[in-house]
C-alpha cells in the first residue's frame, strides 16, 4: 500500500514538474513583454488603435493577441496592460482570447494531437469568440461597472507620484514641489534639497540628501557613466514584471498544482461518466448545449497551460463529448479558477463577475455554432481519429532550449526589478 502510495506521488510529480518544463518558457516571455508594453507603449498609440471598438480594431488586437503569447497567464497581464493603456474592454477582452487560442504553438499541437478537423474547428471557433466577445462588452458591459474596474486599475498603477520625490510617498503632500518633506517657507530660490544645509548653496536643484558643498553647479557626478536610456527603461519595465508575480503568481502556482493532480489521478473512465450519453434521446440542440456547458465546466476547474490543455480535449473526446463540447472546453482557458483570481486582483470583484458572465455567455454561443457547422456540412465524425502525443517536454527540442534561455533571463530580470521597486519604497 505504502507503495502504491509512493508511486501516485512520484506521478503527481513528474507530470506537475513536466507541465512546469512546458509552460515556463511562454509564461515568462509573455510576463516580460507585458512589463515592457507597459512602461514603453505610448497611451495615445494605444488610443488611437484600439481606443475605440470597430471591426478595424478586432481585426488589429487579434493579430497583436495571435503574436504575443500562448499562455493565459501571461495573456491576462497584457491585456491588463491594454486597459492601463486606455484601450477599450472589448479590445481588450477580445485580445485575451486571441492570446490564448489562436496562437502557432497551440495549432501545432492540435494538428498532432487531434488531427486537422480540431484546428479548423479552433481557428473557426477563435475568430467567432472574437467577434462575439467584441459585441456583448461593448453593447453589455455595464458603464458603471467598467468605470469600477478603471478605477481599480488606476489605483494599483505605480509611481503616480514618484516624480522626483527621492522614493517618498507624495501622495499627502500639496503644493510643496520636490522638497522631500521639508519645510520650505523659509527659504527662497533653493529648491529639492532633502533636508539637508542649502545655506552655501545657490541654485543646485534636486539633490536628494547628497553632500553637495563641495560641487558647483553640477547635478550628480556618478562614479561611473550614467545609467543609460536603455537600461534605465528596462529597469523600470522589470519594475512591472516583479509586480505582476507578486500580484498572481499565488494563482498561477495554485492552477499548475491543480491540473497536475487531476491529470495524474483521474482516469480516463473518470471523464466519461460527465457526459450524457447518445442514447438518452435528447433533441441535437439541447445534447450539444450541455455537452458544452459540461466541457467550460471541465475546463474551469482543470486547465492550466495550452499543452495540458488539448491532452484532455483528447481525453474528453474519447470519453464521448461532442465536437462544439471540446471546442468549448479549449476556449475556455480564459475561465479557470485561478484566472479568476487573476482577474479580481487586476480589476475588482464586481468587473470581474460581469467579465466572467459574459466570457461564458460568449464561449457557450461559440461552441454551440462550430458544433453546428461542423455537424451539418458533415466535417466531423464520432470516429474522427485522435493521434499520440508524447507529453515529456525534455531533451533537445524548442522547449529545452527556450526555457535555457528563459530560466536565467526571468531570474534576472525578477531580481532587476525587485530592487528597482524596493529602491522607490514598493517593494512587494
Amino acid at each position: 500500500m505504502v507503495s502504491g502510495d509512493s508511486n501516485i506521488i512520484i506521478h503527481v510529480i513528474s507530470v506537475l514538474f513536466n507541465m512546469s518544463w512546458q509552460i515556463f518558457w511562454p509564461l515568462a516571455f509573455g510576463l516580460i513583454l507585458s512589463s515592457f508594453i507597459r512602461h514603453l507603449l505610448p497611451v495615445d498609440t494605444v488610443v488611437k488603435h484600439l481606443g475605440k471598438t470597430d471591426a478595424k480594431s478586432l481585426t488589429f488586437t487579434t493579430f497583436l493577441g495571435m503574436v504575443s503569447s500562448s499562455c493565459s497567464y501571461a495573456a491576462a497581464s497584457l491585456s491588463h496592460t491594454l486597459l492601463a493603456k486606455k484601450a477599450t474592454l472589448a479590445n481588450a477582452m477580445a485580445f485575451l482570447v486571441s492570446s490564448t487560442n489562436l496562437i502557432v504553438e497551440m495549432f501545432i499541437v492540435l494538428v498532432a494531437l487531434m488531427g486537422w478537423t480540431f484546428l479548423w474547428g479552433e481557428v473557426i471557433g477563435g475568430l467567432i469568440l472574437i467577434a462575439t466577445v467584441g459585441f456583448l462588452f461593448s453593447r453589455f458591459y455595464p458603464k458603471d461597472v467598467e468605470q469600477e474596474l478603471r478605477q481599480h486599475i488606476e489605483s494599483a498603477e505605480p509611481a503616480k507620484h514618484a516624480h522626483s520625490d527621492c522614493g517618498m510617498d507624495m501622495s499627502n503632500m500639496k503644493s510643496e514641489t520636490s522638497d522631500c518633506g521639508m519645510d520650505m517657507s523659509n527659504m527662497k530660490h533653493e529648491t529639492s534639497d532633502c533636508g539637508m544645509d542649502m545655506s552655501n548653496m545657490k541654485h543646485e536643484t534636486s539633490d536628494c540628501g547628497m553632500d553637495m558643498s563641495s560641487m558647483k553647479h553640477d547635478h550628480m557626478d556618478m562614479p561611473a557613466q550614467e545609467e543609460t536610456s536603455l537600461m534605465s527603461k528596462i529597469t523600470k519595465s522589470a519594475g512591472f514584471f516583479q509586480m505582476d508575480l507578486a500580484m498572481i503568481g499565488k494563482e498561477i502556482l495554485i492552477g499548475v498544482v491543480v491540473s497536475s493532480i487531476l491529470i495524474a489521478l483521474v482516469p480516463q473512465e473518470g471523464w466519461k461518466a460527465l457526459f450524457i450519453s447518445n442514447d438518452v434521446g435528447l433533441p441535437t440542440w439541447l445534447h450539444s448545449l450541455l455537452d458544452v456547458i459540461i466541457g467550460i465546466f471541465v475546463a474551469m476547474i482543470a486547465y492550466v497551460c495550452s499543452v495540458g490543455n488539448l491532452i484532455l480535449a483528447a481525453v474528453l473526446w474519447h470519453g464521448g463529448i461532442s465536437f462544439g463540447g471540446v471546442i468549448g472546453f479549449i476556449l475556455a482557458d480564459v475561465l479557470t479558477i485561478p484566472m479568476m483570481g487573476v482577474y479580481k486582483k487586476y480589476y475588482g470583484k464586481r468587473p470581474t463577475k460581469w467579465m466572467v458572465g459574459l466570457l461564458f455567455l460568449s464561449i457557450l454561443f461559440t461552441g454551440l455554432c462550430v458544433d453546428a457547422i461542423f455537424n451539418d456540412f458533415g466535417w466531423v465524425s464520432a470516429d474522427q481519429t485522435v493521434r499520440t502525443l508524447n507529453q515529456s517536454g525534455f531533451g533537445m527540442n524548442m522547449t529545452t532550449v527556450m526555457n535555457l534561455i528563459f530560466i536565467p533571463l526571468s531570474i534576472w530580470y525578477y531580481r532587476l526589478g525587485k530592487k528597482a521597486n524596493a529602491g522607490m519604497g514598493m517593494s512587494m
